[in-house]
């Protein structure tokens, strides 16, 4: 069952927020100190909007506490995957593993089994990400930095599709679509705050001075970008959402080549465009 049309929309937007975000960590200098910093800012929106909003019922609050911490460790993985490999290589595989595993935790946990066509597009999705294996740069140190990078996105990966799946179902048990999104939001910035002032306090207030105009944007993209994706897991099938949302492959990949003038490969094309047709394909079927 294809997803509304405007829920599509949400998804597709969501998705160019998403490489938009993280193409800024990816350039960043300091990755840890900006993610954090990007982090704290939905934090702190999150905890003014806080006021405003229906608290989640009790039976999401499980769902709440392991989302929160799933996202932890994804953004942790995240980060060590940049610092291995490109962003038009980590990224793609990274998203790309996403929807197939959505799509088996779907079908295990809610009861969404994708049909022939959806199947279709998993098999493209795994093609995709077994010529991105194959799509780094050359050299020895580089081809260790290369299979480091593909490890951490294929674990970035799972960690994308533990999210979406625990979040999918915590949402519809919150009774409150902006109450979860927002308590959400509270929670995954709180881990990197309390490391970033254990670990780096003296080099915090110097970086906040000179980068908090693009941290602080980044992180208004961060909330809106997920923000958008959980409303849309409220009323659709999770692996459909997760498939449209991955579509992001391709904006990552231009942005990657265009803005942080990384080397554009035939094989990196390809395999972003088999991804793509994958995860779209998993979508309309």
């Amino acid at each position: 069952m294809a997803l509304q049309w405007h829920l599509m929309v949400l998804v597709l937007l969501a998705a160019v927020l998403h490489a938009s975000w993280n193409a800024v960590v990816k350039s960043s200098g300091d990755r840890f100190l900006s993610f954090t910093a990007i982090r704290a800012t939905g934090t702190l929106i999150a905890a003014g909007a806080a006021f405003f909003v229906p608290v989640p019922v009790v039976d999401a609050w499980p769902y709440l506490l392991a989302g929160v911490f799933v996202h932890n460790c994804y953004y942790v993985v995240l980060l060590q995957a940049y610092r291995f490999g490109d962003l038009s290589h980590v990224y793609p595989l990274a998203r790309g593993i996403a929807p197939v595993t959505v799509a088996v935790l779907a079908a295990l946990f809610a009861g969404e089994v994708p049909n022939a066509g959806g199947m279709t597009g998993i098999l493209l999705v795994s093609v995709g990400i077994i010529s991105l294996m194959f799509a780094g740069r050359q050299g020895e140190q580089t081809k260790s930095n290369n299979l480091k990078a593909v490890l951490l996105a294929i674990a970035t990966g799972l960690f994308i599709a533990s999210y979406t799946v625990v979040d999918g179902l915590g949402i519809r048990l919150g009774e409150t679509v902006f109450g979860y999104i927002v308590w959400l939001n509270v929670g995954e910035g709180i881990p990197f705050m309390i490391a970033a002032v254990l670990m780096r306090p003296k080099e915090l207030r110097p970086f906040l001075k000179v980068h908090w105009p693009r941290t602080t944007g980044t992180g208004l993209l961060v909330v809106a970008a997920y923000g958008l994706v959980l409303y849309a897991l409220s009323q659709g099938a999770m692996a459909h959402i997760s498939a449209l949302r991955e579509t992001s492959v391709l904006f990552a990949a231009l942005i990657g080549v265009v803005m942080l003038h990384e080397p554009l490969g035939w094989r990196r094309i390809v395999a972003a465009l088999i991804i793509a047709a994958g995860v779209i394909l998993l979508q309309v079927s």
